[in-house]
């Protein structure tokens, strides 16, 4: 999950029970879109539109852009619903669009099919605009959807570019996943190819610029956002292969130190904080698990009030969401941190703590399995 992307977006509808979100960047692209087609498009193809009707219609184009692609991204969602993988929000960003899947595709065919829906679901709106735009007789809804069909064809040929996590990238990594069997080296190899595209989208950006193409400077953003994206893709894979059948109580640590809910916060930091150098604790009052609190919550808590608040007035209470098995999988309480946005969570068994499990924790595992 991208959790910048979530954190700085919001919900607008939902659809399949899927929930349709928005980034703040894509109110920067809606109005530099309609502002071009405005500006430049409309009044190049359609002079004769009053003014006013071209602002109308670059908004339209710039809002029927983005429900292409809500539709591209609701493509992969419905195949993806057919291999049971759960699609749990779809957000609009400053580059289009992502689709949050909880879990892996399961095969090398699901990986094709869940990839190849989105440029063929553009294909498919862009022969529908220009049928649309066959038929029409004013020459302002023929601009509109003619606008329409080209970019659908450009945005699912774009798409299908082999470099990973782009759809393209995915269809190449389900064809390496077919012939090695391997979905973890497939993955890193997609992800390589995917830096090397990117890395051309960058310097072929930094080149136009310097002939004096200023479109180079969206190049270059293009080709770095699909480089951070390769490479946090491969740093990905390498950490679900490192976490391959590794378990929760292989990662966490036994040996945790508690809190009294009855301390202050002023004691909480001089004596547990400082002391042990954690970024959480559970607390108890006598043996009930109350839940955690962490640097976070002490933060917010004004320094003159330290020594009147107790512990058990700022933490975060205890929810089973947030709680792991110690035979769960180290990689789905990874998975889980991130999602929820969790530097820890509690190890339970018999509704009893015996345990945390920190991202840091599974760095320093992965580290040491490294060397």
């Amino acid at each position: 999950m991208n959790v910048t992307l979530l954190q700085g977006s919001w919900k607008i509808f939902t659809i399949w029970g899927i929930p349709i979100r928005i980034h703040f960047s894509w109110l920067i692209v809606f109005g530099l879109i309609t502002w071009s087609l405005s500006t430049y498009y409309f009044p190049k193809v359609a002079p004769e539109l009053p003014a006013s009707s071209q602002w109308i219609k670059g908004a339209v184009g710039a809002l029927l852009l983005f429900s292409s692609v809500t539709f591209h991204e609701l493509a992969h969602s419905f195949v993806s619903r057919k291999y049971r993988i759960t699609i749990l929000s779809i957000t609009l960003f400053i580059f289009g669009g992502v689709a949050q899947m909880k879990g892996e595709p399961p095969t090398p065919k699901a990986e094709m099919g869940i990839a190849i829906a989105g440029p063929l679901s553009s294909f498919l709106l862009s022969g529908v605009f220009f049928m649309i735009y066959v038929v029409a007789s004013s020459s302002g809804v023929k601009a509109l959807y003619s606008y329409l069909a080209q970019i659908n064809l450009i945005l699912g040929i774009f798409n299908l570019i082999p470099g990973f996590p782009m759809d393209g990238g995915r269809v190449l990594r389900a064809i390496i996943w077919e012939k090695t069997k391997d979905y973890f080296h497939a993955t890193k190899r997609a992800s390589e190819i995917g830096q090397g595209i990117a890395l051309f989208f960058i310097f072929f950006g930094l080149f136009s610029i310097l002939t004096g193409f200023t479109g180079g400077f969206w190049l270059m953003l293009i080709g770095w956002f699909l480089y951070t994206a390769a490479q946090s893709s491969f740093q990905q894979a390498s950490f679900q292969e490192a976490l391959s059948g590794v378990k929760v109580k292989d990662v966490m640590s036994r040996n945790i130190v508690t809190l009294n809910s009855s301390i202050t916060v002023d004691e909480a930091v001089n004596n547990y904080f400082l002391k042990y150098g954690y970024g959480g604790f559970p607390v108890f009052e006598d043996d009930r698990f109350l839940g955690i609190v962490t640097l976070k919550e002490i933060r917010n808590v004004p320094r003159h009030n330290w020594m009147k608040i107790k512990v058990h007035e700022i933490l975060i209470p205890r929810k089973s969401e947030w709680e792991v098995s110690p035979e769960d999988d180290a990689l789905k309480a990874l998975e889980l941190m991130i999602m929820k946005d969790k530097g820890r969570l509690a190890v339970t068994d018999n509704d009893k703590i015996i345990g945390l499990i920190t991202r840091n924790g599974i760095a320093r595992y992965i580290q040491i399995l490294k060397k």
